[in-house]
């Protein structure tokens, strides 16, 4: 029987609130089979509400998910990490293991304003939900 080893994937942002924790939930629900998938900030700040709402009005439940630092990851080996912040990308440490480093930035949806908000998230969701079948496409085996 052949074993077959998922390829390890962390998502950084600065606040592990939005952008990361929704690319972790869409790869796990895109290709979760192949992909071990997690996220982390480099200062996190909780789960944003809008970030649950907007992923759970395409069917993928977040709300289970909790901030994570960076720290918490330190020394682990990761096949991608994956910045999709820019202010991630500068602060990013770096991991073990030769796995490709990957920087995609996504606008800040919790920076619009209050109104527009949950919009914004909307928008950057599928974002990157367009960006995260690409990458599910170019780097499955």
């Amino acid at each position: 029987m052949t074993t077959i080893t998922r390829k390890r994937v962390l998502f950084l942002c600065t606040g592990n609130s939005a952008r990361s924790q929704m690319a972790e939930g869409l790869l796990r629900h895109l290709a979760g089979d192949q992909f071990e998938v997690l996220s982390a900030g480099t200062r996190p700040v909780g789960l944003n509400p809008n970030a649950v709402t907007a992923m759970s009005e395409i069917g993928i439940n977040i709300a289970g998910n909790r901030s994570k630092s960076v720290d918490e990851f330190a020394g682990q080996k990761f096949d991608y990490v994956i910045t999709v912040c820019d202010n991630a990308k500068e602060s990013c440490p770096i991991f073990p293991g030769g796995g490709a480093r990957i920087h995609q930035s996504f606008e800040d949806p919790a920076a619009a304003p209050k109104e527009s908000q949950l919009a914004k998230f909307r928008e950057v969701r599928d974002q990157i939900a367009k960006w995260m079948s690409d990458f599910v496409c170019n780097k499955s085996e």
